[in-house]
């Protein structure tokens, strides 16, 4: 039963690699006409090479063994011809795979960029981001040869050892059969070694990606590791890594490396097969001084092919794990997309209402528990309770970044499954605790909550949160170039460029989630005082540890253990004196 399922498991394995390659391959249909011009190039290339030896032969035989001079000079006058179009050939040949592949590349990582930007949060919470970088840089990269090699070696070259045998064979089938004595051995062994490095470049290709997540992660966070004084841990920690990332790759290649070992071993032994049977079986005599030169040529052009057919054979083994991983993120398909009819949503008033939601990030524990609410247009709606209690859960569901288990999530009575994300998204503003700025100006930050905002669309945002006081202080205002996460601004000023590219949106419904945590308390009473301008009329939800910041919520909502436990604006929730009461007492006792 086990060698069943192991032979199973093998035939499984070897049937994904086939499909992989066949996937692989397909994108060279797009540029059939390159193509089939490289081949015709190619097919000439082979047909010169079949052509020298029996040119060379010709020359032996016929004019030097009998001092014809003239005729010597002109069949070399025609192989010089013959010989220089080749090498005109082979450069535009080059010129054109070149071009061929990198477009094809190209169009990878564009298909595999744009389908990693529609994926659902889960995919990105499960997933380090240097994994996934090492997908989109290191393994595309690593195919560029073998989409290459696939034309301009596995078929010229595959098409001459053909060639090679049927004049061998037409010329003497005894060389030909004594010289080709060692194929079976070389299949055997290459397909031993096939079958040991292939798991081996997979795991290679995995300690790869965790070096680079874990690179990634360090740099992030070179603050943090600075901060705690925990250099020395970190770089045990990639020490090792590194190591696992080396040795995984000299088994790799100690495996790999065998395939030359293999077709040289089966070359000499060829040679020495071809020459002891022309020599010591057939005689001298028989066979004459041109044919045997000519049989030593031919030899080691079908030898030739074959070690380089067995070295894409080896690349291809190298680099088909990463064609792999590339294809698994292509066919992951986005928890959270539109359906296949959905409506636009039309201009939001701002009615959300939850209908017995349930929601599990893991379909184990349930975050949510038969959530039920409505919230009237225009009004804010305060979300608080413990770290873990759903608060961050119920705005991002009305977001759609994730989809209910059980229930309803409604906006103006549509239900969210009904139209398209992309109308959804655009009438929203989300102000999250991670005041994430990208490189670019100040200016590029902002506008990117509305692409086509106008200079005044954007100076009143940035007014609006108490931002442009201190912009216009920087040494270039709007156009000061910030780094990488807005390196060079306080932890508060970020928050103010984040609050400012949400409010430019001018979004119908505001989500704010611990927007307001890294702005001292004057600055946000400022804060407050430009969203209650901006949003009169507007439906938001303010998540917040801050109890001060909430107290002119139309409705607080007291979550627990995934259910609204309490409801009411604050004046009504302190005189029940019930959990936000106690929360309440806890944060301004004296």
């Amino acid at each position: 039963m086990a060698v069943n399922s192991y032979k199973e498991d093998e035939q499984s394995i070897e049937k994904s690699k086939i499909q992989t390659l066949k996937r692989l391959f397909s994108y060279l249909l797009d540029y059939k006409w390159q193509i089939l011009l490289v081949l015709l190039i190619m097919g000439y290339g082979v047909a010169v090479s079949l052509i020298n030896p029996l040119i060379m032969e010709a020359a032996i035989d016929d004019h030097i063994a009998v001092k014809d001079t003239e005729g010597l000079y002109r069949l070399l006058g025609i192989a010089l011809v013959v010989n220089l179009v080749l090498v005109i050939t082979v450069k535009i040949r080059m010129y054109i795979m070149a071009k061929v592949c990198n477009r094809i590349l190209l169009t990878i990582r564009q298909e595999l960029y744009t389908h990693i930007q529609k994926l659902d949060f889960h995919f990105f919470d499960s997933r380090p981001t240097g994994k996934i970088l090492s997908r989109i840089i290191g393994d595309i990269n690593s195919l560029k040869d073998v989409l290459s090699n696939c034309v301009t070696t596995l078929i010229p070259d595959g098409f001459t050892v053909i060639a090679v045998v049927v004049i061998m064979v037409w010329k003497n089938p005894k060389l030909a059969f004594a010289s080709m004595l060692t194929i079976p051995f070389m299949g055997a062994a290459t397909f031993y070694i096939e079958y040991k490095a292939h798991p081996r470049w997979q795991t290679f290709r995995k300690k790869s990606a965790n070096l680079n997540a874990f690179i990634h992660e360090d740099m992030a966070g070179m603050r943090i590791i600075h901060s705690f004084h925990a250099q020395e841990e970190t770089e045990a920690t990639f020490d090792t890594l590194l190591q696992e990332h080396r040795e995984s790759f000299i088994q790799a290649v100690r495996m790999s490396d065998a395939f030359g070992s293999v077709i040289d071993l089966s070359w000499g032994l060829g040679c020495i097969l071809l020459y002891f049977t022309g020599i010591v079986i057939l005689g001298v005599d028989q066979v004459s001084v041109g044919v045997f030169i000519a049989f030593g040529t031919y030899l080691n052009m079908f030898w030739q092919p074959i070690h380089n057919i067995s070295n894409f054979y080896n690349q291809l083994v190298t680099n088909i794990a990463g064609a792999e991983r590339i294809f698994e993120i292509l066919d992951t398909p986005p928890a959270i997309a539109d359906g296949d009819i959905v409506d636009r949503m039309p201009q939001i008033v701002g009615e959300v209402t939850f209908e017995h939601v349930d929601f599990s990030y893991d379909d184990k524990v349930k975050v949510l528990d038969d959530v039920s609410f409505t919230i009237r247009p225009g009004e804010t709606i305060a979300l608080v309770g413990p770290t873990g209690a759903g608060k961050s859960t119920i705005v991002n569901l009305i977001s759609r970044f994730y989809d209910v288990q059980s229930g309803t999530v409604k906006i103006d009575g549509h239900n969210v499954k009904d139209v398209s994300i992309e109308s959804l998204r655009e009438q929203m503003g989300i102000m999250t605790q991670d005041n994430f700025l990208f490189s670019g100006t100040i200016r590029d930050n902002i506008r990117y909550g509305k692409l086509d905002a106008t200079e005044e669309e954007m100076i009143a945002a940035a007014k609006a949160v108490n931002a442009h006081d201190f912009i216009m202080k920087l040494d270039k205002g709007y156009d000061t170039e910030l780094s990488e996460r807005g390196g060079g601004l306080s932890v508060g000023q970020k928050q103010l460029l984040a609050f400012a590219r949400t409010m430019v949106s001018d979004p119908k419904i505001l989500i704010l989630d611990e927007a307001t945590s890294s702005i001292d308390t004057k600055t946000e009473l400022l804060v407050q005082e430009g969203i209650e301008h901006l949003l009169a009329g507007r439906t938001s939800f303010v998540i917040a540890h801050r109890l001060s910041t909430i107290q002119k919520a139309d409705r607080i909502f007291v979550i627990d253990d995934g259910k609204i436990i309490e409801e009411g604006n604050a004046s009504e929730l302190m005189r029940k004196k019930g959990v936000y009461y106690q929360l309440y007492m806890a944060q301004f006792a004296v």
